[in-house]
């Protein structure tokens, strides 16, 4: 009968729509976490020292042949030596595998259709601890890339 027939459609539009949800989700590769130290004079440093990080950018590539131009965020969640995400209060992304989770930065990407395009975030805090620090990269509510990064102590006096 018509009643279950658009029922039925319905139910296949949005497991359609999920498919094409789930294609047009963007893959990240390339993913860097660089710890660095900025000097006064504005020079910036590298460094894999906690204390001297005044911030880690994050960079990657992202890339996917079937999404169409224009708009996309990208969700990034980095996850402290403590294990806790460095987060503003009431900044959650819902993920499609491991549900409500804070994130630390949502990062608008204009997007050009069948293009690699390179995403560079800085993640600044006061004090950066030792230890490794996790970043996981969401797009669509998916998780699309991660990485890790470690500080060390310092030298004589760290």
């Amino acid at each position: 009968d018509l009643e279950s027939n658009i029922q039925t459609m319905g139910t296949e539009k949005a497991e359609l729509e999920k498919t094409v949800d789930v294609a047009s989700t963007f893959s990240a590769s390339n993913i860097q976490v660089t710890p660095v130290n900025e000097k006064k004079s504005g020079k910036e440093k590298n460094t894999t020292t906690a204390k001297r990080v005044d911030k880690l950018v994050v960079s990657f590539d992202v890339e996917n042949r079937i999404a169409k131009s224009g708009p996309a965020d990208m969700y990034l969640i980095v996850t402290a030596p403590d294990g806790k995400v460095i987060s503003q209060s009431g900044n959650v992304l819902n993920t499609r595998a491991d549900g409500d989770k804070n994130f630390t930065a949502k990062i608008p990407v204009n997007y050009e259709q069948g293009t690699r395009k390179e995403v560079q975030f800085p993640i600044r805090q006061d004090d950066f601890l030792t230890g490794d620090y996790r970043i996981e990269i969401y797009h669509n509510g998916f998780k699309i890339g991660e990485g890790t990064r470690s500080l060390k102590k310092g030298g004589l006096f760290g």
